[in-house]
């Protein structure tokens, strides 16, 4: 029989490449899928609405999950075996209806995105990838896109063959952003330069390298006040590099150390709110089984033991290495709460 779940806001339902044997149909609440777009590499969020249902294609396909499931409020979902679903289907063709209206949509639009990236004969290495995406959007003068690509960029691909480049550019991007369209006339002119040199700072800003030490130095600040049990003065310094974006991967280091202050600080449904945002903003963050494990732990200390399990259980999966700390930690976690 389909069983009812109930779901907090803020909770993972699953996540991109687990195992997808589960159909859901959403009764009340709201639900995003987080995924990445195959043409330009950026993050989708997709809203599901009560009456809809997710997660078929890759039930019905035998494949992993495509996405993350996110409970964007509180909701209350019906969750179906494959058998169960199809039982289901055959006595209600509108459901069959409405499943060849949504998957026609999805081809049609898949169809398009495959189409435009082979025009391009030569295959493009991800890096180089999300690269010219940024260099698009720049040389277009859609800042806030350039601004999120660059940045992302920095983030996967810190000391990668780009990176000064993207380092420039991400910051014309940021004085850009906020401008009239009349002020920005002459920028496509000054768009991804090939190789600039290392001191060099659009808009008279200031040097990148020493943004970069300052960047380094507030983190390593930041840490230090935790080794001294600041959690507080942690969190806020953390977040002010994180706001202040002067450095991605500093800020992307200080996004996850966000999460650990408050779980120290015992904020334990802050902590899973935020990692949840995090998993969202940063899918392949570094520490991303160590932001599970901390999720984990905050689902234990409020006494929701069945979904600390189902963290552990996921870090095991993504990290095959025994010897790894993050999976170490969690299968002792995981015994411990199974009473092993």
């Amino acid at each position: 029989m389909p069983k009812p779940l109930q779901y907090r806001a803020g909770s993972v339902i699953y996540f991109q490449g687990d195992a997808a044997d589960k159909i859901f149909i959403l009764q009340s609440g709201t639900v995003s899928l987080a995924y990445q777009d195959i043409e330009t590499g950026e993050d989708v969020h997709d809203t599901v609405q009560p009456g809809e249902f997710f997660g078929v294609k890759s039930a019905l396909g035998r494949y992993p999950r495509e996405e993350n499931a996110i409970a964007l409020q509180n909701a209350a979902i019906m969750v179906f075996t494959v058998p169960e679903f199809e039982v289901m289907a055959q006595a209600n063709t509108r459901i069959i209806v409405k499943m060849l209206k949504v998957f026609s949509n999805q081809l049609r639009r898949i169809h398009h995105q495959v189409s435009n990236l082979m025009e391009n004969t030569e295959e493009t290495p991800p890096e180089q990838g999300l690269f010219n995406v940024g260099e698009y959007y720049l040389k277009n003068r859609r800042y806030v896109q350039a601004k999120y690509v660059f940045s992302r960029y920095l983030t996967f691909y810190p000391s990668g063959r780009h990176a000064a480049a993207a380092t420039t550019n991400l910051e014309l991007s940021e004085s850009q952003a906020g401008r009239m369209p009349q002020a920005v006339s002459r920028s496509p002119g000054r768009a991804a330069p090939a190789s600039p040199p290392p001191a060099a700072s659009p808009g008279g800003k200031g040097n990148p390298p020493e943004q970069l030490k300052d960047a380094a130095k507030a983190y390593y600040d930041a840490v230090s006040m935790i080794s001294q049990e600041k959690y507080q003065q942690a969190y806020l310094a953390f977040k002010k590099i994180v706001d202040a974006n002067e450095d991605p991967e500093y800020a992307a280091k200080s996004a996850y150390e966000i999460g650990r202050c408050l779980f120290l600080l015992n904020k334990f449904d802050d902590c899973i709110k935020y990692f949840t945002g995090m998993i969202t903003k940063y899918p392949r963050h570094p520490d991303l089984g160590s932001g599970l494990y901390f999720m984990g732990q905050s689902y234990e200390k409020l006494g929701r033991k069945d979904q600390a399990a189902t963290f552990y259980k996921k870090i095991l999966t993504m990290i095959n290495d025994e010897e790894d700390a993050i999976h170490i930690k969690a299968k002792r976690a995981l015994k411990a709460l199974m009473g092993e």
